[in-house]
């Protein structure tokens, strides 16, 4: 069941169909975020929530080492960014970063 904050705020995990995450090599993730439609991902850009900076604050990465691009055609955006740690070494905790799209679940999109 969802959660939402308010009548005019939802949680990003509320627009979007589908958040994936995965390795883009063995030192970038890429995070895909699917939307139903054009209107859940353009509320999204629109209420720049998901911005190189704010996804900087939340990885702790710089944030001119962030990308973000929309697909319209798939009603998507696509992140990439560093990993922490590179794929397997030593304290690395998810290998094929599979579970690191989960901090931006909770993000806070509004009206």
């Amino acid at each position: 069941m969802s959660k939402t904050t308010n009548a005019a705020t939802l949680r990003l995990r509320d627009l979007a169909v589908c958040i994936r995450s995965k390795n883009a090599g063995p030192f970038m993730l890429t995070i895909d975020l699917f939307f139903s439609g054009p209107e859940d991902c353009r509320r999204v850009i629109d209420a720049h929530v998901l911005t190189p900076e704010s996804i900087a604050a939340i990885y702790r990465v710089d944030a001119a080492t962030v990308k973000i691009i929309y697909v319209a055609q798939a009603n998507a955006l696509k992140v990439s960014l560093p990993r922490a740690r590179a794929a397997g070494d030593v304290g690395d905790c998810d290998v094929a970063g599979g579970q690191q799209f989960a901090p931006l679940m909770d993000l806070a999109v509004p009206a």
